[in-house]
């Protein structure tokens, strides 16, 4: 009697908790955040990530290097290449590329389409060679982290430009036509007055120096890729730590370059020995 009170029990406790399992998952969009934006943990203000980053924990986020060790170039190339894999081959991309189209101002992405990413043709900093780890000047590769439904309201000349905007940045704007400035700019620079020192010139790719408009909003589709900014290094002082922060320019992204609290930006650092 006792067992089949049990068997009972256990039985009826099994189908309650199925019950509730399915009533669960047909309530979750497994494509869409029950809470986005305001009322989400992530909010309304994306920040910013970086490749390459190193396997090793310790290192933080330094990158560390040889110019002329054969064996540190192919390290770090090959963990740019892992990165970019996607953004080369389409294949491997859930959608294996299908849905994919090349887009502008004029014709923006379709609801079940996305726009495709060229990372051809950005000098030392396209796929295919070192990224300039091998002659001194390292490429980054600079990203804006997702949000679902973020739109950014941008800085096209409509109103007045932050005080602390870069000079590269305001003049790209005031030069750039209007139908072209719906872009989220980025600007790098060294974090300290003596890195600002050190670092010499920045190349950015492509030349339009930011993310444009095309790619946003997130809305979880597959196949979709995060626009990317490539900066390159190529005067920067060697044997010596280079602190860096990129910042991501638009009106309702906040900043904070605090250490423990960063907000629109990124922080990596970089050394070449020679």
């Amino acid at each position: 009697v006792v067992g089949l009170f049990y068997l009972v029990f256990f039985t009826v406790l099994v189908i309650l908790c199925a019950i509730c399992y399915k009533g669960l998952m047909l309530s979750i969009d497994l494509k869409r955040p029950t809470y986005i934006l305001e009322d989400s943990l992530i909010g309304t203000s994306p920040g910013l990530g970086f490749r390459p980053i190193s396997d090793d924990i310790n290192q933080g986020s330094l990158v560390w290097y040889n110019t002329s060790n054969s064996s540190d170039v192919k390290t770090w190339k090959k963990r740019i290449d892992k990165f970019l894999d996607v953004y080369v081959n389409s294949s491997l991309l859930p959608t294996r590329g299908k849905n994919q189209r090349f887009c502008t101002n004029i014709q923006p992405v379709s609801v079940k389409t996305v726009c495709a990413f060229d990372v051809t043709g950005w000098g030392d900093c396209s796929p295919g060679g070192n990224y300039g780890y091998d002659n001194s000047t390292p490429c980054f590769f600079i990203k804006l982290n997702k949000i679902y439904g973020w739109v950014p309201s941008y800085y096209n000349g409509n109103k007045p430009l932050p005080l602390d905007m870069p000079p590269n940045i305001r003049d790209k704007i005031k030069s750039t036509n209007f139908s072209n400035l719906n872009v989220v700019w980025v600007s790098c620079q060294g974090q300290n007055p003596a890195d600002r020192e050190m670092i010499g010139d920045i190349k950015y790719y492509p030349t339009h120096h930011g993310f444009l408009g095309y790619y946003f909003p997130f809305t979880n589709t597959p196949g979709y890729l995060s626009p990317l900014v490539a900066v390159q290094f190529s005067s920067s002082k060697k044997n010596v730590i280079i602190n860096v922060e990129c910042r991501a320019w638009a009106e309702n992204i906040r900043y904070s370059g605090r250490t423990q609290n960063r907000e629109g930006s990124v922080h990596f650092a970089f050394m070449i020995d020679i």
